[in-house]
């Protein structure tokens, strides 16, 4: 199955010292690569997985003081994802209610964990 993973752009994906959205993100991703799915994680560029990574910011967005607006960041990367959701079986939001209006407009499903 190929399927989209979009993680929250605060932290990477993992997290360097906590649990959180981001560590789950993680986990589910190496293991569906592992089990042979296709994944695609969307998130930031200092994160570490074995599935294929598109960074939408070069570091987590905490941790870079010229990000001013955070929510800019993460409309770009809903674009990012929906604009290719033609290529996943499957995409998997983990930020929040910021996708629903995208996900209305596809015709891939998604999955909304909040």
């Amino acid at each position: 199955m190929r399927i989209a993973q979009i993680a929250p752009l605060w932290e990477r994906v993992p997290p360097p010292a906590y649990g959180g959205a981001e560590l789950v993100v993680s986990l589910l991703s190496d293991e569906l690569v592992r089990r042979g799915h296709d994944v695609t994680l969307f998130a930031s560029g200092d994160s570490v997985t074995l599935a294929q990574l598109e960074a939408v910011h070069p570091k987590a967005l905490r941790l870079d003081p010229s990000v001013k607006e955070q929510p800019l960041y993460e409309l770009l990367q809903l674009e990012q994802v929906y604009d290719r959701a033609m290529e996943f079986d499957l995409i998997h939001s983990h930020v929040g209610v910021a996708a629903l209006p995208f996900a209305k407009l596809a015709k891939t499903p998604t999955l909304h964990t909040l």
